[in-house]
C-alpha cells in the first residue's frame, strides 16, 4: 500500500538569523491564503526549487525580471504623471499640435518669363 501523507518535522534555531526570520514568517501568515503552515511550506519549497531550476535553465532570468518591474515602474510613474497634471492628456496634446514639423520647401514653379530669362542667359555664353 502506497502512503499518500507524509510527516515531517522542521526544526528552527532562532539564534541563527535565517531561522527567526523563517518562524517570524510563519507566525505572521496568513490564514485566508495557507490554512496551515504545511500549505504555507509546501509553497514555500515548490517556489525555491522551481526558480532554482529556471535561474539555471536561463542564467539571464533575473536580470529580465528586474528589468520588467523598473519598466513598470517607470510607466506607473508616468502614469500618475498624467492623472495628477491638471492638463492631463489634453495638455500633452496641445503640446504636441504647438510643435510643427518643417515641411519640406516646395518646388518654385517658374513662370514663361522666368525661362525666358534663363534661356537668355544661356544664350549669352
Amino acid at each position: 500500500m502506497e502512503r499518500t501523507i507524509i510527516n515531517t518535522n522542521i526544526r528552527l534555531n532562532l539564534n541563527r538569523p535565517e531561522d527567526r526570520r523563517a518562524w517570524e514568517y510563519l507566525q505572521r501568515l496568513d490564514r485566508k491564503k495557507y490554512k496551515s503552515y504545511s500549505r504555507a511550506v509546501v509553497a514555500a519549497v515548490n517556489d525555491h526549487f522551481s526558480r532554482q531550476e529556471r535561474l539555471a535553465a536561463d542564467p539571464y532570468l533575473e536580470t529580465r525580471e528586474k528589468e520588467d518591474v523598473f519598466l513598470e515602474k517607470v510607466l506607473d510613474t508616468i502614469r500618475e504623471g498624467l492623472r495628477s497634471s491638471d492638463t492631463g492628456l489634453a495638455g500633452l496634446a496641445a503640446l504636441l499640435q504647438s510643435v510643427q514639423t518643417a515641411a519640406p520647401p516646395s518646388e518654385p514653379v517658374m513662370t514663361d518669363e522666368d525661362l525666358d530669362t534663363a534661356m537668355d542667359f544661356i544664350n549669352s555664353l
